[in-house]
């Protein structure tokens, strides 16, 4: 039989003059974990929210990504008691 895990991720986007923050929180059924992104308005460029938003969610994400890349990373050197680097 198929198991079937659900995730669930909530985005949250504020706005400061010209900063953005996105903060993306992974809850699972064993933690909640927390990326977060920044986004400026350069006084050169035109001001366009929307791009703002999704620089600063795409941040937030790979922040995300980044902590559990290396939560599975130390799950599995804890498992095989080898460093990353040695393993094949």
């Amino acid at each position: 039989m198929t198991e079937v895990k659900l995730w669930h991720i909530e985005i949250v986007i504020d706005e400061h003059s010209e900063r953005t923050r996105a903060k993306a929180r992974l809850t699972t059924p064993e933690e909640t974990r927390v990326g977060v992104g920044l986004a400026r308005l350069s006084p050169d460029d035109t001001n366009v929210p929307e791009i703002g938003d999704e620089l600063a969610v795409s941040r937030a994400l790979a922040d995300l990504a980044h902590q559990l890349l290396e939560k599975s990373a130390s799950d599995i050197e804890g498992i095989t008691h080898l460093p990353a680097h040695l393993r094949r």
